[in-house]
């Protein structure tokens, strides 16, 4: 394993750690509204806390994008954090929330580690590698039939054209294939990545709910752009990602509901070029 990597292990399991000695206190914590059905406690602060002093201890010259406390600088390497990803789920008990754990390098993403303390399952990866779930190598699904596939998806919160291109995509996906909204992008990637989830799409998210688990799909052997086909998903916040025979029939379908709503006039800020490919 990469010394990175073993660093961002230890980092997540210091965050992991801090929500799951939190667990029977969540009527008590002090929690914000960010926005509509977006939440942050201070468990995520304490969590990203006990990362970031990790991660200065072993790497002080590196710069920093977390969710809760923005960037801090530093070269070229970029540690990408999302303390808990799932703040609402945890909020209420509901048992699906990790911590994320991704780095990148001259805007290349390099090294990733989702880590679910509930179940103590870590999904890592570095670029090149493979990806694995704790000592076991993961492998993307083979599943060739949306019919046959199960979908992950999130529900964008806030944002009304971004949530009009998302409806009308789960509109036209509705009909074909099984969704779930598990409420934690970085999760639901890491999933892709372990044959769990056939695919899964969202509109609108944040390099952090993202980094970490693209790079565990994409080592694992699936396929990740955002819906257009590009490759800078974590700037654009949209991505689409799922084993190689599905992969362009949900990004032909994600694409046809955001065109739809642009067409509609509702969904002008998301990116509706032809998908390559």
């Amino acid at each position: 394993m990469h010394p990175i990597v073993n660093i961002a292990v230890r980092a997540a399991r210091r965050g992991g750690n801090v929500l799951l000695r939190n667990l029977e206190r969540i009527g008590d914590l002090r929690v914000d509204a960010k926005g509509p059905s977006d939440f942050v406690s201070e468990v995520d602060r304490t969590s990203e806390r006990e990362i970031i002093d990790a991660i200065r201890r072993a790497y002080p010259g590196h710069a920093i994008l977390a969710e809760e406390s923005g960037a801090h600088e530093g070269d070229e390497h970029v540690w990408i954090i999302d303390p808990l990803d799932g703040t609402n789920n945890y909020l209420h008990g509901f048992p699906h929330f990790c911590v994320s754990i991704g780095v990148r390098h001259r805007g290349r993403m390099e090294h990733g580690v989702v880590y679910d303390p509930l179940r103590e399952e870590l999904f890592a990866a570095s670029r090149g590698a493979g990806a694995m779930l704790n000592s076991r190598r993961i492998r993307a699904s083979q599943r060739d039939r949306l019919g046959d596939a199960l979908i992950g998806t999130g529900l964008p919160p806030g944002n009304a054209p971004v949530l009009a291109a998302f409806l009308e995509s789960h509109r036209s996906l509705t009909a074909q294939t099984a969704l779930r909204r598990s409420g934690s992008a970085a999760l639901d990637l890491a999933y892709v990545g372990a044959g769990r989830l056939d695919g899964f799409w969202e509109l609108g998210l944040k390099p952090w709910d993202m980094a970490a688990g693209s790079l565990i799909a994409r080592e694992a052997g699936a396929m990740v752009s955002g819906p257009d086909g590009a490759d800078d998903f974590l700037e654009r916040g949209d991505i689409v990602a799922a084993n190689p025979k599905l992969f362009k029939t949900l990004v032909q379908a994600v694409h046809r509901g955001i065109v739809a709503a642009r067409r509609a006039g509702a969904g002008a800020s998301v990116r509706a070029a032809e998908p390559r490919g």
